[in-house]
């Protein structure tokens, strides 16, 4: 009989199979979820958070099992999952889905997913609903917005509704086009009143992203809330990667920030390689991989 299927939110959260973190986790405990008051909780006991991201469920499986405190359904799979030069044309009901497969395969860590361009700048309201579905139809446990001072009132909004809000401040993708292009952002006093005002508003962590490191120190400084950084150096309280960065998956864009831990592309090139040559010399399948 096949295994029943955990839907997404529910909260059957057990380990996977065969699967166990390397090490102990730094928040929480190894056999629970880690939660929003377990990753605000860290930055006072001083663990570094590690976050990466996710958009399927077979990676989130993996990244899980390897012990990331929380995983980001980031809107960065309009250029690493879809092929698109921005994360602009990415759209509420592709988070949606994304979020769905994703949350599939989380059992501990803390699930995030990017509110993507358009779905919360128009009001409030527009916010608070767009938020609603990703935690309702996606199984997202908190979800997160780009913007400082601007995003105020959704923070508040979404805030408001008990649901757990991240920010985002530094470069937003979201903002590419104004910005000019993914720039490194170094307006100190209004990086620190972005963040200041982010978490008055109620969110419960900040992503801090392309900042002089030590702009990235005075924010962390300047707030009680875990700032989670990327390319921002290494005095945030915490890290995120785009994940086809770390494993060496993509390569039409290579942020300076993003240390490639696995050549996974080049693994893959050259296995599929190998199986095509096997396929036309007629070696694949062999005796070992066919029924008597």
């Amino acid at each position: 009989m096949p295994a029943p299927q955990r839907e997404p939110g529910s909260m059957s959260r057990k380990s996977p199979a065969g699967a166990s973190p390397a090490g102990r986790p730094p928040v929480g405990k190894e056999s629970e979820p880690v939660t929003v008051p377990d990753f605000v909780a860290a930055k006072a006991q001083g663990r570094r958070l590690a976050t990466l991201t996710a958009y399927d469920y077979t990676m989130a499986r993996l990244l899980d099992a390897a012990g990331v405190d929380a995983i980001l359904v980031g809107d960065s799979l309009g250029m690493v999952v879809q092929g698109h030069e921005t994360a602009l044309p990415v759209t509420l009901e592709e988070m949606i889905y994304h979020t769905r497969l994703v949350a599939r395969g989380v059992q501990r860590a803390l699930l995030i997913s990017d509110l993507p361009f358009m779905s919360y700048q128009v009001s409030p309201q527009q916010a608070l609903a767009s938020a609603g579905r990703l935690v309702k139809e996606g199984g997202a446990h908190a979800v997160k917005v780009e913007g400082g001072l601007r995003c105020v009132p959704a923070i508040e909004a979404i805030a408001a509704a008990d649901i757990p809000v991240m920010g985002h401040i530094g470069l937003t993708p979201q903002s590419v086009r104004r910005l000019g292009g993914f720039r490194v952002q170094r307006d100190e006093p209004k990086l620190i009143a972005d963040a200041q005002a982010v978490e008055a508003a109620g969110a419960f962590a900040i992503v801090v992203e392309c900042v002089p490191s030590a702009t990235a120190e005075k924010i962390t400084a300047a707030v009680k809330i875990p700032t989670i950084g990327i390319g921002a150096g290494p005095g945030c309280d915490g890290q995120i990667l785009v994940s086809h960065d770390l494993l060496g998956l993509f390569d039409d864009f290579k942020p300076r920030f993003a240390k490639r831990y696995a050549d996974l592309g080049r693994e893959i090139l050259k296995a599929v390689e190998t199986y095509v040559r096997e396929v036309r010399d007629g070696t694949f399948p062999d005796a070992d991989h066919a029924f008597r």
